[in-house]
């Protein structure tokens, strides 16, 4: 029975993590008719109900989840296995989808990647920027990227980057005309460049600490955004007071496009991490991309 049902089941798993067989069908290629015959012919091959259809979504019935937790280890073995052979007949391949903000992308995760890739042409990578807190497991990525204070306890956490440390910057004609802050209060009276918290929907209050007191700083000002790139420009620009990574502008720090402030109360803190759900077996695509990742000090 396990012959006649193995593509049909392989086809059970696309629809049921789409939940969609729109979505399924244009991810294998065939006919969303194709689709609803398969399973149909499945379920009642099984003489089991899967799936629970309405007008707008589909999701699997109790025993459809069943299936699904006991099929998709055995799946993940078996691919584990048959990259496994490949990797010895020299040939590592696979698929890895990554989750990762823009800050991390840019300047720690592409960089490292490109050269990966190169080295394994047959090894694909997702990689989806996205500065929220995502939640891999449910969304289906093999890992993620974040600062390590804020990697999940039950996840297992590679180090893939340096220490950091944020940087309050400003176009020195701002400063000409303002004056500089000497303290994180002062910041009150000048015009800042806030940043909008993509999960929680709040402004992000400025950290700071010094002689190991934490201190937080809510800034106001003409201009809030939720990426990197525009709150540099807009310091560059003389709109107001910037609190960015440090290695992004360390450049324009140095050609004095940009003056750094507020030094001795920035402290340097854990940097980026690769986090991904503890699993007794890795592809080896995976395992070869960690190795590629980590940090070496």
């Amino acid at each position: 029975m396990l012959k006649e049902n193995f593509n049909e089941l392989q086809i059970f798993l696309v629809v049921a993590r789409e939940r969609s067989f729109t979505k399924a069908a244009g991810k294998l290629g065939v006919s969303q008719s194709a689709l609803s015959h398969a399973i149909k012919a499945l379920e009642e091959r099984l003489n089991l109900r899967l799936l629970t259809r309405t007008t707008r979504s589909v999701a699997p019935t109790e025993v459809g989840e069943r299936i699904i937790a006991c099929l998709e280890p055995r799946l993940a073995d078996l691919e584990h296995e048959l990259q496994t052979l490949l990797q010895l007949n020299g040939r590592a391949s696979g698929n890895i989808r990554l989750s990762a903000g823009e800050h991390a992308t840019r300047s720690l995760l592409w960089p490292k990647l490109k050269p990966f890739l190169r080295a394994y042409p047959e090894i694909s990578v997702e990689l989806v920027v996205d500065n929220g807190f995502v939640n891999i497991v449910e969304d289906r990525f093999d890992a993620g990227v974040r600062l390590g204070e804020s990697v999940d306890k039950d996840m297992v956490a590679v180090k893939i980057g340096p220490d950091m440390r944020m940087a309050v910057v400003g176009a020195p004609a701002y400063f000409a005309a303002n004056g500089i802050p000497h303290a994180p209060h002062d910041l009150q009276n000048h015009r800042c460049i806030n940043l909008r918290l993509p999960t929680a929907g709040s402004l992000y209050h400025w950290e700071f600490e010094r002689e190991g007191k934490p201190l937080r700083v809510r800034v106001e000002g003409q201009l809030t955004f939720n990426l990197l790139s525009e709150r540099i420009d807009a310091a560059l620009s003389g709109f107001g007071i910037a609190c960015v990574p440090e290695d992004m502008i360390a450049g324009l720090v140095k050609s004095a496009k940009l003056i750094q402030v507020l030094d001795e109360w920035c402290p340097r803190f854990p940097g980026y991490y690769l986090y991904y759900p503890s699993r007794k077996q890795h592809p080896p695509a995976f395992a070869l991309m960690i190795d590629a990742l980590r940090h070496v000090q």
